[in-house]
């Protein structure tokens, strides 16, 4: 699907394209970016393009207005029953698995509230640069559900298990600079510095080589799944596959003649 293709299809969700980077903008303002079907709908469209078009070579997601996403739509999730339930959470893990799987590096740009689904959707993402006036948190049990967008499997996985709890547990939010402190943030920045800081950081990355972001990505992805033992032989069969790409052979190369190296 061509890039005009997708954004004539988009009614939730704004993208655009800087210098490689495909900008995704959570576009419900009035609903504070509430995640619904159609929202879900379109991040599965976004990234099976972004995962094929060659030249985006990383993603970052922001929001429009004073939220990031501020959660998943109750007004939507109201009448489900069990099994309605079940289904949506199985919907929206597998969105942001993709977004998780996706081989290029995808920055969050946290600008307001990552509530709920919010949170969960900035998990998915490698990197969480925050705004100064960002806030965190899972209030599902206030709603007498539980996170369920992998909220309850990232968070700790990211911040540790007592932390996790205590977001999850109390349902509080939590500010930028607590985001910061826990781990759930890479970076706190002003506001007007969110996206600037978000691109740099992107720009950064694309200097490296692209096929050692993939394995990269993988390895600490997957070896998260495995025991020590498995995940160290993992790393060794990826580092494998590094050797034998043209990317090793344009670093080396570079290093020793001191030049900078080109990948792209």
């Amino acid at each position: 699907m061509k890039f005009e293709e997708l954004a004539a299809k988009l009614e939730c969700i704004k993208i655009e394209v800087e210098n490689n980077i495909l900008i995704v903008t959570m576009n419900r303002p009035k609903s504070m970016n509430a995640l619904n079907s159609e929202t879900l709908d379109e991040l599965h469209l976004i990234f099976d393009y972004a995962a094929a078009e060659k030249e985006v070579y990383g993603v970052i997601i922001t929001g429009e207005g004073k939220a990031f996403v501020a959660g998943a739509d109750i007004v939507q999730m109201k009448p489900y029953k069990s099994e309605d339930g079940r289904d949506y959470a199985g919907y929206a893990q597998s969105t942001f698995n993709k977004i998780e799987a996706l081989s290029k590096p995808v920055i969050a740009a946290v600008n307001g509230y990552a509530l709920g689904g919010g949170c969960e959707l900035s998990l998915s993402c490698d990197i969480r640069i925050v705004s100064e006036k960002a806030q965190f948190g899972q209030p599902e049990v206030t709603l007498g559900i539980i996170p369920c967008f992998g909220g309850t499997q990232r968070l700790p996985r990211l911040i540790g298990a007592g932390l996790a709890k205590q977001m999850i547990y109390t349902g509080k939010f939590i500010s930028a600079q607590e985001a910061l402190q826990f781990g759930l943030a890479n970076k706190v920045v002003a506001p007007e510095e969110l996206l600037p800081a978000a691109k740099a950081m992107m720009e950064d990355i694309f200097k490296v080589s692209p096929v050692a972001i993939k394995y990269a990505k993988l390895a600490i992805n997957k070896g998260a799944d495995l025991d020590l033992s498995n995940a160290l032989e993992f790393e060794k069969d990826l580092v494998g596959l590094c050797f034998a790409t043209e990317d090793k052979e344009v670093g080396m190369n570079a290093f020793l003649n001191k030049e900078k190296p080109s990948f792209r």
